[in-house]
């Protein structure tokens, strides 16, 4: 069975970290491009970073405006999992986040990914 299992989330106080985990498994999570949306109460769901497909030239890594220099993603082919390492959390990143694979590339457009975990409760609040 495919299957995506993220974990890591937690209720964290501001300016605290967190480090999220999207394992795979049924598949190889290194020739997928792999990203991390979040989806918050009321709002629509939306893409925080994204890693491409494990490949000579490198990853190749994006990032949503909001999260640059705060968020960063990575992988661990050995371990078939994608990590996002959250530090300096504010309020405004409470949300459920989500793993999602697709193929080879690093972007954002949901309907493009094929695989998506079940989601994992982020909440930063005092």
């Amino acid at each position: 069975q495919l299957q995506l299992v993220e974990s890591g989330g937690d209720l964290v106080q501001p300016g605290g970290s967190l480090r999220l985990s999207c394992a795979a498994s049924g598949f190889t999570l290194d020739y997928y491009g792999v990203a991390w949306f979040r989806q918050a109460p009321g709002k629509e769901r939306e893409g925080v970073s994204c890693i491409s497909s494990s490949g000579g030239s490198g990853d190749i890594t994006n990032y949503a405006d909001s999260v640059k220099g705060r968020f960063a993603i990575s992988r661990d082919n050995a371990k078939n999992t994608v990590y996002l390492q959250m530090n300096s959390l504010k309020p405004e990143d409470t949300a459920v986040y989500y793993c999602a694979a697709g193929f080879r590339l690093c972007h954002f457009k949901i309907d493009e990914y094929d695989y998506w975990g079940q989601g994992t409760q982020v909440t930063v609040s005092s």
